[in-house]
């Protein structure tokens, strides 16, 4: 019992994990070795995952050495998805895995701002706007003042060459940060925990893509593209590998060879002439220190790491009151000893005030010809190669949901109402241990976390975070529930019980007027991990035509709002969440004309939910039944978001697609990128695509083609159609249309020309084809009544009426 109430003391003190414990081999001691000698941090900032040059962060934290990190002011919660039909935070919560994947690759850190990526901007002023442009900067000021950096770098300019405006604003509020951190008059509340910091210059990293140069021969230019022996890599080989974990944005990368060079120019501060370091000494100016860490590498033999281990210990005695790298040193002293721990569960989850029972596995591994005792809290000695196994247990006390997501949050932020959780990647406090190791009298404390373990068949053993959850999730199946009439819909909630012998009721809140049938279900789940699936009949109100619906679950006698979110792929840990139970209900005037749909999936999308919420029996196809079905038996066949961007089949089954609408079909291609097609003739008749889009969701839409079936047929379609739409209006719209096709609508953001290029219908045949780029794909899953209403025309049959 005593090791329990000393584990859950240190389970409330801050811990900051990378992962799960790995040993260094011999080549990355020989590198941290040469780290320890070196002082000096550059913190490169920009606005989105990906937007991050891997490949001078590589160089900058495994050639110069020195402490590198990367600030992206947003989690690309507003970007698409490659892999799977996750949107908004649950793409940014994958990203965000994305992106420490990526910096466990190159060396650096990394950390975010509050800033939600809200979709595409075309103006920094407009992201200063949506966000907050005090809360942002004061972000980018606080992690300035805590990581300390002597140079800033930015990947963007601040003005239109940076191609979106959050690349824009990122500049911006980097060079407004770069003297906001040094003055102890801007934001003084965040002093109470940092001090005021001036970096010594900030610097524009210049480029030279997506067709634009800005680069040019007089500016201050680095060959990053050095070969590392250690590595027995290239940073350029180093770069491609990270930047391939950006798997949910498609950007595998061919490793690159030889040399390869940066380029910069100043922003402010003092100018660097030969290099980026100018006037910043990055030695340790400590000569016994030095004097040590000298003898130290010069003894270092990559057969016989332990034998450095009694200086390493000198060093930490010489250095502990001293700034320096301390946890640097803390892990090379652990490696050369051998010393390798873990704490795992075989259970992944529990419910929170449980108790969670843990084992704890340590084992150090070093052939010392010195004596060598290494001491565990203080409770038990190692034997060398031997592995000691404790059983321990702690409370759960708060489930483990992400920081950031605890609260609800407006379009342009997350909040957070904790300052030191700002930045984090990740929760600053998790579940974890607290362990301390005395290795020949010298004392080195760390934090492990405790994880689920267990040893898949085909993949091996394999380790996922533990989840902490309420005792019974409440999900919903869809995220908006559309009532075209007054009868009644049946909503499905699927429980989850992460306990045993879990009883209670589920009651729904519903909009003023609406009514549930019954208005609670008991349930009774005997088993943790228990599911049940419960229906509720809801019928809508006549006082109120929208708003939402919220489960609570009550338990114990404690009521909860919790539903069950699991984000599941191989390239990153397993992500578990708990959104608020809740869900959109619309009362809509809507007609549907055709009743099958086959569905061709894209990149990954919820359109095809959306379609069966709203009456159609939907049919999801491959490219394989595409070509060998009889595509006669549907009404209509969407085509899912950036399928010719990513499917190799688009080609083939295109003549298959064409034929089906001149036989009568009706054919409906949801938007693709201009730049990556694996097929460019997408529609019966010639149209290109374009970098175009309409991002203001409340743009205006004028109806050019009013008598179009579009806007008839089986709705009339209205300006009030185009209320309450999220994000943007469309995306790479068509430009160079062909004449047989009929343009319906115009759009425009302010000060730019109208674009017709949204909405393209042509008679082919028999048949009717449309190519969109509306993003249905984001508003259907919104609820957006117009936007259900106008899917609905698109996909009537031609002839009908």
């Amino acid at each position: 019992m005593k090791r329990v109430i000393y584990l859950i003391a240190f389970l409330i003190a801050p811990t900051f994990l990378k992962a799960q414990m790995q040993q260094m081999n011999a080549a990355e001691i020989a590198l941290g070795l040469a780290k320890l000698n070196v002082k000096g941090s550059v913190l490169y900032i920009a606005a989105h995952p990906d937007d991050e040059n891997t490949r001078l962060l590589a160089y900058l934290a495994k050639e110069a050495k020195v402490r590198t990190g990367y600030l992206s002011l947003t989690r690309g919660d507003g970007g698409q998805n490659l892999i799977g039909n996750e949107q908004a935070e649950l793409l940014g919560l994958i990203r965000t895995q994305e992106l420490l994947a990526a910096r466990r690759t190159d060396g650096a850190e990394q950390f975010f701002t509050r800033a939600n990526d809200f979709g595409f901007s075309k103006t920094s002023d407009e992201s200063f706007k949506i966000w907050g442009r005090e809360q942002i900067l004061s972000d980018v000021v606080w992690v300035i003042r805590k990581f300390q950096p002597d140079v800033i770098i930015t990947r963007f300019p601040e003005d239109a060459r940076a191609g979106h405006g959050h690349h824009a604003g990122s500049a911006i509020l980097a060079r407004e940060a770069f003297v906001a951190a040094a003055d102890k008059t801007r934001f003084p509340e965040q002093l109470k925990y940092v001090k005021v910091w001036q970096a010594k210059r900030i610097l524009w990293n210049t480029f030279n893509f997506g067709g634009t140069n800005t680069t040019s021969p007089e500016q201050l230019k680095l060959d990053v593209g050095l070969y590392n022996p250690l590595l027995g890599k290239s940073y350029g080989e180093i770069a491609a590998i990270s930047r391939t974990n950006h798997k949910s944005q498609g950007f595998g990368s061919t490793l690159q060879r030889g040399e390869s060079f940066e380029f910069f120019t100043p922003v402010a501060g003092e100018p660097a002439k030969t290099s980026i370091f100018d006037g910043i000494d990055l030695n340790l100016k400590d000569k016994a220190v030095e004097l040590l860490l000298g003898e130290i590498k010069k003894e270092y033999n990559v057969a016989t790491p332990e034998a450095i281990l009694p200086k390493l210990l000198q060093l930490k005695k010489l250095t502990d009151s001293k700034d320096f790298n301390h946890q640097l040193l803390n892990e090379l002293i652990l490696a050369t000893a051998g010393f390798w721990t873990e704490a795992v569960t075989n259970e992944n989850a529990y419910a929170i005030g449980d108790s969670v029972k843990f084992s704890v596995n340590t084992i150090y591994r070093a052939k010392t010809n010195f004596p060598l005792t290494i001491k565990v809290d203080n409770v038990f000695a190692l034997e060398n190669n031997k592995m000691q196994s404790l059983s321990m247990s702690a409370k759960a006390n708060a489930i483990s949901q992400p920081y950031y997501l605890e609260k609800n949050h407006p379009i342009g932020s997350y909040i957070v109402d904790n300052q030191t959780d700002i930045g984090y990647p990740e929760n600053p406090k998790p579940f974890a241990l607290h362990r301390t190791v005395t290795i020949n009298g010298t004392d080195i404390s760390f934090d492990i976390p405790i994880l689920y373990k267990n040893t898949n068949p085909v993949k091996g053993e394999r380790y996922q975070p533990i989840v902490i959850a309420p005792v019974v999730t409440a999900t919903m199946s869809e995220k908006a529930y559309i009532f075209s009439s007054n009868t009644p819909k049946t909503i499905t909630v699927q429980l989850k019980s992460f306990r045993n012998n879990s009883t209670g009721f589920v009651t729904p809140q519903l909009p003023k007027g609406w009514k549930s049938n019954p208005e609670k279900i008991d349930f009774n789940l005997a088993r943790k991990g228990d599911e049940q699936n419960i229906s509720f009949s809801i019928t809508s109100g006549s006082d109120v035509n929208s708003g939402n619906i919220t489960l609570q679950v009550n338990t114990d006698g404690k009521t909860d709002d919790k539903g069950l979110k699991v984000i599941s792929y191989e390239h990153i840990p397993t992500i578990t969440i708990f959104p608020q139970a809740t869900a959109r209900l619309e009362k809509i005037d809507l007609k549907i004309a055709g009743k099958k749909i086959g569905y061709l999936d894209g990149a990954g999308d919820l359109t095809a939910d959306a379609l069966k919420e709203m009456g159609y029996q939907v049919t999801n196809l491959n490219s394989a039944q595409v070509l060998n079905s009889d595509l006669s038996t549907f009404d209509a066949i969407v085509v899912g978001v950036r399928f010719y961007n990513i499917s190799d089949d688009a080609k083939i089954v295109q003549p298959k697609l064409l034929a089906y609408v001149q036989n009568g079909g009706t054919l409906l291609i949801q938007y693709n990128v201009n730049n990556g097609l694996k097929y460019s003739n997408i529609g019966p008749y010639p149209f290109k695509l374009a970098n175009k889009r309409v991002t203001e969701e409340d743009a205006k839409v004028n109806f050019i083609n009013p008598k179009s079936a579009a806007l008839n047929y089986p709705n009339k379609i209205t300006e009030k159609d185009f209320e309450g739409w999220i994000q943007e209006r469309g995306l790479y719209f068509a430009t160079d249309i062909d004449p047989k096709y009929t343009t319906v609508l115009s759009m425009k953001d302010t000060g730019e020309t109208e674009s017709d290029g949204s909405l393209l219908i042509a008679d082919y045949g028999k048949g009717k084809f449309v190519y969109t780029s509306l993003v249905f794909f984001r508003e259907l899953p919104a609820g957006v009544p117009g936007a259900y209403r106008l899917i609905a025309n698109l996909l009537a049959p031609r002839n009908a009426k």
